[in-house]
């Protein structure tokens, strides 16, 4: 499996338009987009459910491991593998960076939104 390439993790990166749909129950239909925030650490793309582990999106995800993003003007297939550890520090930070200033903050790095971290890859 191919990752991301730079430009793509650029454009990412700068952008607040990350729409995510796992795969629905079938495996085979695409859930409806939902709007969250996307950070990028290092090569790896991370996102976090806002509701946490409750999140419809998130469980999903974890359950189905695949789907697809829209971000950046780009439609992507991708895999969903749920992350914890000490990665989440790193993700915080850039959490706290490219959303500085956003009331939600706090919510996208509390325990309950750091429990529902998920690593995006291409597929």
């Amino acid at each position: 499996m191919a990752g991301w390439s730079n430009e793509e993790l650029r454009r990412i990166a700068e952008t607040d338009d990350l729409h995510i749909s796992p795969f629905r129950e079938d495996g085979k239909t695409y859930g409806t987009p939902t709007w969250i925030w996307s950070v990028v650490v290092g090569d790896s793309l991370y996102v976090r459910a806002y509701n946490g582990q409750r999140s419809s999106w998130y469980q999903a995800a974890v359950k189905q491991r695949a789907g697809r993003i829209t971000a950046a003007g780009m439609t992507k297939e991708v895999v969903f593998e749920p992350v914890d550890g000490s990665i989440n520090d790193w993700i915080d930070d850039a959490y706290r960076e490219k959303y500085k200033g956003s009331p939600y903050l706090s919510s996208m790095i509390s325990p309950r939104a750091r429990a529902a971290t998920v690593k995006i890859m291409p597929r």
